[in-house]
């Protein structure tokens, strides 16, 4: 009986999505879980593993066809193939059908629509935009998400795009939130506190409780709502500055 032959550098793979980059004049592919590519490029994903079906860099997934070390060399100036997988995962094209791309694509932009909103205000009205407001505005502006970005980067350049078409700047909010200790009592300052960025002063003026808080301006809804619903109504919320955010300060 004969036998089949498989040569050594072919590795069979099954239900992959592969990641592409081009090269040194050469293709590069890497073998990931469905749906972990994009975990791993929002960050919600920090484990490697969790996302390559294997450590190793291939000319051809399809084919099991895996690149030599002096191919790597060439390329990358390096053969650490798990390094190399980094580079592909980070700067990579994800391979996808039509539909799992449209499907991707419809996922990202919801996320980036509601990171604008939660990040963002008009700086006119002090007030955050609706989500349907935002991407009415990403659509007249020609907003394409890149899916070689990770949502934080697409969200960065949604901003930057909606400030030639709308007023909008990311800020935080600084807010006072007053409510009576028999009203809410530690539950309710529990909540508000954990919807915060930071607690900015705390005091107690006799049975009344005032925190002055940091958020971000998507929080204000939860919070106003949160205050009302716990106090039946008798809660306060004021609104005191706005803090404009640099580029370079984290988003999420």
């Amino acid at each position: 009986m004969s036998k089949i032959f498989t040569p050594t550098n072919q590795i069979r793979l099954t239900n992959v999505a592969i990641v592409r980059l081009k090269k040194g004049g050469k293709r590069f592919e890497i073998a990931c879980y469905k749906n972990k590519v994009l975990s791993w490029r929002s960050n919600s994903e920090k484990d490697i593993d969790e996302v390559l079906q294997t450590h190793t860099v291939f000319t051809n997934v399809s084919k099991g066809q895996a690149a030599k070390k002096d191919e790597l060399q060439k390329a990358f100036n390096k053969t650490d193939e798990t390094e190399i997988c980094k580079e592909i995962l980070s700067k990579g094209e994800l391979q996808v059908s039509e539909k799992e791309r449209q499907s991707c694509l419809d996922t990202q932009l919801n996320s980036i629509v509601n990171s604008v909103a939660a990040l963002c205000v008009n700086p006119e009205t002090r007030r955050p935009y609706s989500a349907s407001i935002i991407e009415k505005s990403l659509k007249d502006a020609h907003f394409s998400v890149k899916m070689n970005r990770n949502t934080k980067q697409n969200t960065l350049e949604a901003i930057k795009m909606l400030r030639e078409h709308l007023p909008i700047e990311r800020s935080r909010m600084k807010l006072r939130v007053s409510f009576a200790g028999k009203e809410g009592g530690g539950k309710l300052k529990e909540s508000v506190v954990k919807l915060a960025n930071t607690v900015e002063h705390e005091e107690w003026d006799e049975a009344t409780l005032h925190l002055t808080l940091l958020i971000d301006p998507g929080q204000y809804r939860v919070i106003d709502e949160l205050v009302r619903n716990e106090t039946k109504g008798k809660g306060l919320l004021e609104l005191l500055e706005l803090k404009e955010v640099v580029e370079s300060e984290e988003l999420f």
